[in-house]
């Protein structure tokens, strides 16, 4: 094991004493306080508990050595050398795997929008399709989903569709999403029958647990209201409820007329604002980053083409990993695991990549 691995496991190892003694004299602490004492302390005590294995495993090897000398021993010696270095093989990949980097923002809330690219008609149309992809594995792993705005097309896409997806995880597991998705397929509107290819473009964006926690100057707001578009009738809007908030240093707009109250749509486009600004900063630091080192899977480039879906073959290619399904139904009704799960799989082996590299 590489002494750099060896010298993080030594500095949990150590902070997990401290937990335990923080828990043990707690009198001080209130209930968040402890909650997070408690969230730190189950996260450490696995990798502490298979350091422990992986050290015996050490001692054991060396004690089998020195019975090497001895021919009665030697047997024996030679099958416990062979055990031990499998389990310290083993216990050597898991302890790497748990040393990987996690990004704290995995466990959030998310923002998901859906644009309509190049492709007219038939992209919105595409739009509809992803979004409607994304709600239904947002619906199999029991998120929940509130519509934030929607863009309706005129053949019954979306020129846009952001939606707030919140659940444990939810941005870990979509994360990889953001980029440019393109489709091959013969449009509606097509009376040759001929195959076109169109393009949507996908935004993941975690949710800050607080406006606050993106400094936003209010001196760099411009707010606008106005009446909110509906289908007329007794039930339309009279009221100046729908709220625009441009932050003017960056340029991102961002309306909101979801609700009939101004003040809470007022609430939900900041909360979007905050997000976008987010990604932004988050996005010039991965830019920054992979000027040294370019990231296979986590750039999430708008610009980026990361997946194909193929309608006369049936397929699905994610061009990141190479990987093709010929799964195209299954996928576009939500059976998205068998793709995310590839991805993150290589993101955790470039992780690994990374980590083996460092000194020591």
């Amino acid at each position: 094991m590489k002494a750099s691995i060896r010298d993080k496991l030594d500095q949990l190892e150590a902070r997990l004493a401290e937990l335990d003694h923080q828990l043990a004299d707690s009198a001080g602490l209130d209930g968040a306080a402890l909650a997070k004492i408690g969230r730190e302390r189950a996260e450490i005590e696995p990798v502490v508990i298979a350091y422990s294995a992986y050290r015996q495993a050490e001692a054991d090897q060396a004690a089998a050595r020195d019975m090497l000398s001895d021919p009665e021993m030697a047997e024996l010696a030679r099958e416990e050398l062979g055990a031990s270095e499998v389990q310290l093989e083993r216990l050597q990949q898991t302890l790497q795997t748990a040393l990987l980097p996690k990004d704290p923002d995995d466990r959030r809330n998310l923002f998901l929008e859906v644009r309509a690219g190049t492709g007219g008609d038939e992209a919105a149309l595409f739009a509809g399709d992803l979004l409607r992809m994304y709600l239904r594995y947002a619906e199999s792993r029991r998120w929940k989903v509130d519509t934030v705005s929607l863009s309706e097309s005129e053949l019954g896409g979306y020129k846009e569709a952001i939606v707030r997806i919140s659940g444990e995880g939810a941005y870990g597991r979509l994360k990889f999403e953001s980029g440019g998705h393109r489709v091959q397929r013969v449009p509606v509107t097509e009376t040759q029958g001929r195959i076109h290819t169109s393009a949507c473009t996908v935004a993941v964006m975690p949710e800050a647990d607080e406006v606050e926690e993106v400094a936003i100057n209010p001196a760099d707001l411009r707010i606008d209201t106005f009446r909110a578009s509906g289908a007329g009738g007794q039930h339309v809007n009279k009221t100046d409820s729908a709220v625009r908030i441009t932050h003017l240093p960056t340029g991102i707009v961002v309306e909101c007329q979801d609700d009939r109250s101004q003040h809470r749509n007022k609430a939900q486009a900041m909360s979007i604002l905050a997000a976008r600004i987010k990604d932004v900063q988050q996005r010039a630091q991965r830019e920054s980053e992979a000027a040294t080192r370019k990231s296979l899977v986590g750039s999430g480039d708008r610009s980026e083409r990361i997946r194909t879906y193929n309608f006369p073959q049936g397929r699905v290619t994610d061009h990141r990993i190479n990987l093709t399904l010929y799964k195209l139904d299954a996928v576009l009704e939500g059976a998205l695991d068998e793709l995310i799960d590839a991805l993150l799989a290589e993101h955790q082996a470039e992780q690994l990549a990374a980590l083996a590299g460092d000194g020591g």
